[in-house]
């Protein structure tokens, strides 16, 4: 679960506890269900108000449930916004606890309980406005009820309950989604976790090359959105999940910058803790004086870029672009893709666009890869990028397979 405060902008500091079957409140703990086998420890007037089932307002707020909605990382992601009046809050410090449990439809005596304080900073009394909170929590397809309580320290109470459905569209249904019908999980703030491990196929495993631009879709920005962080890599992990690929070698770099922020070379796995403390020294709004001074300084980036990955000794049996359009002022010049030679694998391009009615022109990556005749997907919603990894290996394998049938015919 993740949630938090905000008020004139600010953002004050929140944690999250679960509630153990001994009652003790551990912090950036996940929830704990209540099955038959075990119970949930709770006040007794905290727990009379959820089994009530009522809408409560000696504390006023208002609770605007959100429609669960399918991420890139195949989850189901839920939750709520509060909206509280600054002159209810008005005073020294306050505590809000908010308590909530979800419960299956289909597993009604199986119940998922949330915890979650907030500190309130000292708040003048005539202020004006509202302050906002928010929380959000995973789920795998099905119908949900949500038992939602905020109280503060005089012990003020808002309640509110609200019904919810995970469901996939008549298009997706062949998707196979993250979490498994009815089951309830924290919402994971922590994007670069290690990746579990995955049962490999028991053959030929492929290699694959990947390429990231770890970059926002607004070329402009000057940080990188958590949404555009999240999609890319959740593309990573798609593509590290995928069982038929063995091998990983891994650029992520940012173009603004015209620099390499990790690199990691034919390892088993993607080492994602590592990339994610990469991907900490970014700095977008920040490119080197001299680098300024050259014309076309982030087009020869991209250029040298491509011709070292594709001229390596040691060739992958895929190679596969990420990231968000790459705009430039002056394409690669057709003479500097002519010098990485006869490209031996099959070249694919992922390209990250959110709305891809806007920008319908292909950017300096997608005409590389069209040189090479490669084939580019746009990844706008989760549906094509579990589309574009299907349809990737496929094509890999088909090649690999058409080259040993015609004795090494070129791509």
């Amino acid at each position: 679960m993740a949630a938090g405060w905000k008020h004139r902008g600010s953002v004050v500091g929140l944690w999250l506890a679960s509630l153990s079957p001994g009652g003790a409140l551990l912090a950036q703990s996940p929830i704990v269900g209540a099955g038959p086998g075990g119970a949930v420890r709770i006040l007794g007037t905290d727990l009379a108000v959820l089994e009530m089932q009522e809408p409560r307002k000696d504390l006023p707020c208002t609770v605007t449930p959100a429609k669960p909605v399918l991420g890139f990382d195949l989850r189901f992601h839920a939750g709520y916004e509060i909206s509280v009046p600054l002159r209810e809050l008005a005073g020294t410090e306050n505590l809000l606890t908010m308590i909530f449990r979800v419960t299956p439809e289909e597993q009604k005596e199986v119940s998922h309980y949330f915890v979650q304080r907030v500190k309130v900073p000292a708040i003048e009394a005539e202020a004006r406005g509202d302050a906002y909170l928010h929380g959000s929590f995973d789920l795998g397809e099905g119908r949900y009820r949500i038992d939602w309580l905020m109280r503060d320290r005089a012990e003020r109470v808002c309640a509110f309950n609200w019904d919810a459905e995970a469901v996939l569209s008549a298009r997706d249904k062949q998707m196979a989604v993250a979490l498994a019908p009815g089951e309830v999980q924290a919402s994971d703030t922590e994007l670069f976790t290690e990746e579990p491990p995955v049962a490999r196929a028991a053959d030929e495993a492929l290699s694959v090359k990947i390429l990231v631009n770890f970059a926002p879709q607004n070329a402009h920005a000057s940080t990188l959105l958590p949404q555009d962080a999240t999609a890319l890599v959740s593309i990573l992990r798609s593509i590290s999940r995928e069982p038929r690929f063995g091998r990983f070698s891994v650029v992520a770099f940012n173009l603004q910058e015209q620099r390499i922020l990790y690199r990691q070379d034919n390892a088993d796995r993607i080492s994602f803790p590592a990339l994610g403390e990469a991907l900490s020294s970014l700095k977008l709004g920040t490119v080197d004086v001299k680098l300024l001074a050259q014309k076309h300084s982030e087009t020869e980036f991209l250029t040298g870029l491509i011709q070292r990955e594709m001229t390596e000794a040691s060739s992958p049996d895929a190679l596969i672009f990420a990231g968000p359009k790459a705009m430039l002022e002056q394409n690669i010049p057709v003479e500097s893709l002519k010098e990485t030679g006869e490209v031996e694998y099959p070249v694919f391009y992922m390209n990250y666009n959110l709305q891809p009615q806007t920008n319908p022109w292909r950017d300096a990556i997608g005409r590389a890869v069209r040189f090479f005749r490669g084939y580019e997907f746009t990844i706008s919603r989760p549906r094509d990028l579990w589309t574009a990894v299907s349809e990737m290996v496929g094509r890999i394998v088909n090649f690999k397979q058409a080259r040993r049938t015609a004795g090494g015919d070129s791509f």
